[in-house]
């Protein structure tokens, strides 16, 4: 029964490792590269569309809730302690697309927590077009979200062929 347990956790934390490593790495190196004024030097990467430029951000996404670092940090914290909650209780954490998913929801998060924590602001420096500057936690955020709808999806599709299967017997 333990090592059942253990298992459900290796590459859900393998992969979160992994990514609180490449957002805090890629945050140094923008820092160093950029700073230290933030959206004064930038790297294009496509053109003036995408490019790398260092930038502060007390919110969140669309500029919500500037200067609550505090308050969004204990609301992180909360969301990782319910996904954690999630995972154990409800979902399929045997599939090994929903742990990739979780590791990559907590890796972000974390990410993004320990530069609150540490700096009282998350470091973003992607910026794409129009779209709010995000960084390498946010789009591990973002995969991991969409990973697990996938599964979702892909259980339904199962589901609905098992159903057809036994109706038409």
């Amino acid at each position: 029964m333990k090592s059942l347990v253990q298992a459900r956790w290796i590459t859900p934390l393998l992969v979160a490792a992994l990514a609180v490593a490449l957002d805090q790495a890629s945050k140094r190196w923008i820092v160093v590269t950029l700073g230290p004024e933030t959206m004064t030097r930038f790297i294009p990467l496509i053109g003036d569309d995408v490019r790398l430029a260092y930038s502060h951000n007390t919110g969140i996404a669309f500029s919500l809730f500037q200067g609550k670092s505090d308050m969004l940090t204990i609301v992180a914290l909360v969301i990782i302690t319910g996904a954690i909650y999630l995972y154990v209780t409800q979902l399929p954490n045997r599939r090994r697309l929903v742990q990739i998913a979780m590791g990559l929801i907590l890796g972000g998060a974390l990410g993004n927590v320990i530069d609150r924590i540490r700096l009282g602001y998350v470091v973003d420096f992607i910026q794409v077009g129009w779209f709010p500057i995000f960084n390498l936690a946010d789009s591990a955020i973002t995969v991991g979200a969409v990973l697990l709808m996938l599964q979702y999806a892909l259980d339904e599709i199962a589901l609905r062929r098992v159903r057809q299967a036994m109706m038409s017997q």
